[in-house]
């Protein structure tokens, strides 16, 4: 019966067989020897792999009059038969009373540079300079929502472990799929975001995520929590996936704190959703309450980090297959029934991050962006 439902689950997607947890590798077993190593340019170039995965590119931002936006290409593979490329934009609140300006676009004649690290399609590229610490973001794609943008890397970027990737399968040498994220925590932006109705001067704070899903993305994990936190003085980044049951319910947590133009840790973390709040039975379990934590690198048992509070009221909810590529949407939803949700959550000096930086136990007030998905 288990190689029955893993042929299934291998052609359209369906549940897998329950592994357990010695099916995957954490890239946080990695952390406990090698917590972290700094990115090179090297570390940033597309895999454009050939079989099924998802590839994404993703930049947040934050400008110094007030504004969250975010920019991401999406890079997929389904079953090794037919990639899609996908172009997402997002203005929150773009012209206030919660109204947000949301882009996504097909791209068409795609591909990359020589050494994988730029990339370009009809009316977008985003390019890597020569010393890799920079990104140029040009997209005339969509008329709603223009895009010039330099995004500058201030503090080192990471990946936690040796290579920031956990593995899953039953021979951990020969693994099946794998989930990989690499970070620059804390960035400057300048540029312009242009809508018909308005152009937004993008001088302010940015950080960006690479993030490889080596296998179908609801095999690897059925939650998330990401959050992306800015002070004057630091930032603090976290990524956070559970495992499905196939799996054992495996929690991966990494992220890392920056200062200015170092990093204060990078490792591991934790996110708790203390108290949620469920409107019905078949309603995702919204978060309210939230902990977060990043650890030390001596095996994770005191705080570096810490965040607690109340979030704010969300920004958003999103339906996550309303913003894939047709085809990727039409696989996912007609194989599993899957209805997956995202939380997305944005505010203003609201939550503060207290940071034992050295010797010094520091609290800084900052702006969140956050997200809570839900996707089995």
């Amino acid at each position: 019966m288990n190689w029955f439902k893993q042929q299934l689950a291998n052609v359209v997607g369906t549940e897998e067989p329950e592994y357990g947890p010695s099916a995957v590798q954490p890239v946080t077993k990695q952390a406990q020897t090698t917590p972290y190593s700094i990115l090179s340019r090297d570390d940033l170039r597309w895999k454009a792999m050939e079989h099924t995965n998802v590839e994404t590119e993703t930049f947040y931002f934050f400008t110094d009059d007030g504004m969250t936006m975010s920019a991401q290409i999406i890079y997929s593979n389904i079953g090794g038969i037919r990639t899609t490329c996908q172009f997402n934009s997002k203005i929150f609140d773009h012209e206030g009373a919660g109204k947000h300006q949301w882009c996504s676009d097909p791209l068409h004649n795609y591909g990359f540079d020589e050494t994988q690290t730029c990339f370009f399609a009809d009316n977008v590229s985003m390019e890597l300079n020569e010393s890799g610490d920079s990104y140029t973001i040009k997209s005339a794609r969509n008329e709603d929502c223009i895009i010039s943008i330099v995004v500058k890397r201030t503090a080192p970027g990471f990946q936690v472990g040796k290579d920031g990737t956990s593995y899953f399968g039953t021979n951990p040498e020969e693994p099946w799929g794998s989930m990989r994220h690499a970070f620059w925590p804390r960035c400057t932006v300048t540029g312009t975001m242009q809508t018909p109705s308005k152009t937004y001067q993008m001088k302010g704070r940015g950080m960006y995520v690479y993030a490889l899903q080596g296998m179908k993305p609801h095999h690897l994990a059925c939650r998330w929590n990401f959050v992306n936190f800015q002070t004057p003085t630091y930032s603090a980044i976290l990524m956070e996936y559970t495992t499905p049951q196939s799996y054992g319910k495996t929690v991966v947590s990494v992220g890392g704190i920056a200062k200015d133009d170092a990093l204060v840790t990078a490792g591991v973390c934790e996110a708790n959703h203390v108290t949620s709040k469920q409107e019905t039975e078949h309603d995702w379990p919204e978060p309210r309450e939230i902990l977060f934590e990043w650890k030390d690198n001596n095996g994770g048992k005191t705080n570096v980090g810490e965040i607690s509070g109340t979030l704010p009221q969300k920004s958003d909810r999103i339906e996550v297959l309303a913003h894939l590529p047709g085809f990727v949407k039409s696989f996912i939803k007609g194989a599993t029934g899957l209805k997956p949700h995202i939380f997305q959550y944005s505010s203003n000096d609201q939550l503060t991050l207290k940071v034992k930086d050295g010797e010094q136990e520091v609290s800084e007030s900052g702006r969140l962006f956050c997200e809570a998905t839900f996707i089995s």
